[in-house]
């Protein structure tokens, strides 16, 4: 199916972007998936030279993600301190400060908000009929082996096809991951922030991967900035995993849970030690095999993208972009006789980086430097005086 386009706006020269209004707060809400940590690794590297254009970002990190878990009553990733109500009034305060100078928030989590109130309660603590909702989207056939690997990360232990299976044919498609259609359901995610704002106040973007910067100078059209003021920031750490990546920490997850270790552990050694270190210091070859959806999937995700498309085209928010992308079909990956086999590189230095992240327990001091920053040697001796210490005190 083929959504009508002629109300679209395009990003590139065929079209022109109307700026927002001087002193609006652009909240763009995401979804995940849909090239957030690039927009916001770049609106924070730029926050000084926006502030000169009269453009605030007033978070004091790249992402304020604790604020905005805090706000939607997210308890966050699995292990990870509970974010407070503190971390979303801090936020407000920022906010607050940046007084009547156009200012922008970001964060995926936004689409989590559970309810109506919820949403009503941001938007008004934000700044009222001052906020402008942003979303930005992609086919699902592409979100879905990603969402799927990121589940993974915070300790699914289901196959992808069998996930599948539950989000696409096993009604009511909430189990395991019931974020997944909260967040992903776009057409119902548009409708929900659409119905506390307005229509009119409401950017759907629809990112097209073969223009890697075209989000960027979406937003700075948006946003009345200079071209080409917002540039990419390298991340090895937001990359996705590949196939065998995922399925070894998928059978680590599975082992975590069997032996009932504490959540804590799993933040500490698991996500935030061998994967973060895997991800920082091994990049995927040609020879590593990508995490592949099978036909019936991707048909099945292109017809509800198609219907969301519709839905959203006919609710009066702008669009910018090509709402045909949305229904697009990725080629499906043939699957193999062949088991994913994870590099011995890749394994090595994720199971560095779970005994780093032990050791940093007893490095507490240096806070301004991360403990993958720290010579092995180091470690190593942190490490062995801590084992030590413990044996005798036994």
């Amino acid at each position: 199916m083929e959504t009508d386009c002629t109300r679209a706006e395009l990003p590139g020269g065929d079209g022109v972007i109307t700026p927002l209004p001087p002193g609006t707060r652009l909240l763009h809400i995401g979804p995940h998936k849909t090239g957030t940590t690039s927009i916001q690794g770049a609106l924070f590297a730029a926050k000084d030279e926006m502030a000169r254009h009269g453009v605030a970002w007033p978070a004091t990190t790249r992402h304020p993600m604790e604020a905005v878990l805090a706000a939607c009553s997210r308890t966050g990733m699995m292990g990870d301190i509970r974010p407070t109500e503190r971390h979303w009034e801090r936020l407000l305060e920022q906010v607050r400060a940046t007084g009547r100078r156009t200012a922008v928030i970001s964060s995926e989590f936004f689409a989590d908000a559970p309810d109506d109130d919820t949403v009503r309660r941001v938007v008004e603590q934000l700044g009222g009929d001052r906020v402008h909702v942003l979303v930005t989207l992609r086919p699902l056939g592409k979100i879905m082996p990603s969402q799927w690997q990121q589940y993974v990360q915070n300790g699914l232990r289901m196959g992808y096809e069998d996930w599948l299976e539950h989000m696409l044919r096993r009604p009511p498609y909430d189990r395991p991951t019931p974020s997944f259609w909260r967040r992903h359901r776009h057409d119902r995610l548009v409708g929900r922030w659409a119905g506390v704002v307005g229509p009119e106040r409401v950017t759907v973007v629809v990112v097209d991967d073969r223009d890697r910067e075209g989000l960027m100078r979406t937003f700075e059209a948006l946003l009345g900035l200079p071209a080409r003021l917002l540039r990419p920031v390298p991340d090895a750490a937001n990359r996705s995993l590949t196939l065998a990546e995922t399925e070894m920490l998928r059978n680590l997850n599975k082992e975590f849970r069997a032996n009932e270790l504490p959540e804590e552990l799993y933040s500490q050694l698991v996500r935030n030690g061998a994967v973060m270190h895997m991800k920082n210091t091994c990049t995927p070859g040609p020879g590593d095999v990508k995490i592949g959806t099978p036909r019936w999937a991707v048909e099945a995700a292109a017809e509800i993208g198609a219907e969301m498309a519709e839905r959203i085209g006919d609710s009066g928010v702008r669009v910018i972009g090509d709402m045909r992308l949305l229904s697009a079909t990725p080629k499906p990956t043939t699957r193999t006789d062949t088991e994913p086999r994870i590099a011995p590189k890749a394994a090595a230095q994720a199971l560095y980086g779970a005994l780093a992240a032990a050791a940093a327990g007893c490095m507490r001091p240096a806070k301004s430097r991360t403990v993958h920053q720290a010579s092995s040697k180091e470690l190593l001796r942190v490490l062995g005086h801590r084992c030590l210490k413990r044996l005798r005190l036994r």
